[in-house]
């Protein structure tokens, strides 16, 4: 099971972190980023899987491919921002990881105007 693997990485780098820190703690930093980003990976290879499942749910049920496009890069830079914003926290840059928030927040936002106006264009249709 992958949340095993996921699990195991996540308590061998705490204690290397634990055991590094006394001594070098500028190292304790690098890896805790490490071990972030082999999980991200890991976790990053099962949303491939995901990805092909909705394409194909979305070919089947002859839905507009390009809103489902939007979607799954919404749900990516959400997942990116946030995994930036934990690394800075991480890092005690409060300041700098609210910025990164906010700017993944904006992103999504602008992202998803056409949905949005497709969504408007299609009530007012249906109002009489």
């Amino acid at each position: 099971m992958d949340i095993v693997k996921i699990v195991g990485i996540a308590i061998v780098a705490v204690i290397i972190i634990t055991l590094i820190k006394q001594y070098k703690p500028e190292f304790a930093i690098y890896v805790s980023i490490i071990a972030g980003i082999i999980i991200f990976f890991m976790v990053f290879e099962q949303l491939s899987g995901i990805i092909n499942l909705i394409n194909e749910l979305t070919t089947k049920a002859n839905l507009n491919s390009d809103f489902i496009k939007i979607l799954l890069k919404i749900t990516g830079i959400a997942f990116l921002a946030e995994f930036a914003v934990q690394i800075c926290m991480d890092l005690g840059e409060s300041a700098l990881a609210n910025k990164v928030d906010l700017g993944g927040k904006v992103i999504i936002i602008s992202l998803s105007i056409p949905i949005l106006s497709s969504l408007v264009e299609s009530v007012v249709q249906i109002l009489p």
